[in-house]
């Protein structure tokens, strides 16, 4: 029998440590009606970066971040923290997607961009069915590519720049080669938004991660992304995305 190195029982241990204590957050019962209603009041709200060690200190760092919203809210963030910290996975998931079956509308409605991504990551890792799986990761691969772009764009300061107008008149005219095969968006009147959103209108159907995709879709219209910038110079309107 081989013996576990000494980095895999460290490693095992720091896996069982992150679970320590997490009994006492799990009840038998939810009332998800008192808990819209209950406002977490701990003062200005603070967005948590990375995780604690410690599961308690986790979630109570979470709590702070859920600072004047209704403590469904911080509830659901629990959850997903329980799942990924790989206590009773099929006791946690079942009570997160019952969660969603009965509160989705409010979900939607009241979660930012990050907790929707994060209940669309835990829907895709872990759902039997695979439909509501193929809907989630179609929004998580959407959001990422949306984020890694975002990021580029501020950390080079392309923020700072406006659209050439020469240029837009130019993908009007020619076929302007990105890679691949892949050419410029055609600013103004490309059909490819719009087609794609076609595509993406069945996948909005699904139970549940269907909700979060279309929820997703919408606020990427509004929010500062190349949705709503190239939405702004769109003069076609049978090729509208949105």
């Amino acid at each position: 029998m081989k013996i576990p190195s000494k980095f895999h029982r460290r490693l095992s241990f720091n896996r069982y440590r992150k679970r320590w204590g997490a009994l006492r957050h799990v009840r038998t019962e939810y009332d998800f009606a008192a808990m819209k209603e209950n406002v977490i009041q701990l003062g200005d709200a603070v967005q948590t970066r990375g995780s604690e060690k410690s599961l308690d200190q986790h979630l109570d760092n979470l709590r702070r971040e859920f600072s004047n919203q209704p403590e469904l809210l911080w509830h659901h963030a629990k959850l997903i923290v329980l799942i990924r910290r790989e206590f009773q996975i099929p006791k946690i998931y079942s009570e997160f997607r019952l969660l969603w079956e009965e509160e989705t509308d409010f979900l939607c409605e009241h979660l930012n961009m990050r907790w929707l991504i994060a209940a669309s990551d835990t829907f895709a890792e872990h759902d039997d069915d695979m439909a509501v799986r193929g809907a989630a990761m179609v929004t998580s691969a959407l959001v990422n590519t949306v984020k890694m772009y975002e990021s580029e764009r501020l950390l080079g300061h392309a923020d700072e720049l406006a659209l050439d107008p020469k240029s837009m008149e130019r993908v009007q005219k020619e076929l302007v080669p990105l890679f691949e095969g892949m050419s410029c968006f055609t600013v103004g009147t490309d059909d490819t938004l719009r087609n794609m959103l076609w595509r993406l209108q069945p996948f909005m159907t699904v139970q549940l991660a269907g909700s979060i995709l279309a929820e997703i879709w919408r606020r990427l219209q509004v929010e500062d992304t190349v949705f709503k910038r190239m939405r702004a110079v769109h003069t076609r309107e049978k090729t509208r995305w949105w």
